[in-house]
């Protein structure tokens, strides 16, 4: 998929844990786990807005397009 997550690095650029960032976001650690692996097919633009808040960042540091393989992607 053309879109990378850099949620793991901007977390570790504000010294956040997952378990934390969770709770303050309103969110379970194990959507925010796959949010952070790159197994996510969608976000909610209310989570990350509330990420970006939490953060204190913009969803351009976060999300990533990358040229390349575009296999499996769906547009509705």
């Amino acid at each position: 998929m053309p879109i990378i997550v850099n949620l793991d690095v901007v977390m570790a650029q504000r010294k956040i844990g997952a378990s934390e960032l969770a709770s303050r976001v309103g969110i379970t650690l194990s959507n925010l786990s796959i949010l952070k692996n790159n197994k996510a097919k969608a976000i909610r633009f209310s989570t990350l807005c509330a990420i970006c808040a939490e953060l204190g960042c913009q969803p351009g540091d976060i999300l990533e397009y990358v040229d390349g393989d575009d296999e499996g992607m769906e547009i509705e």
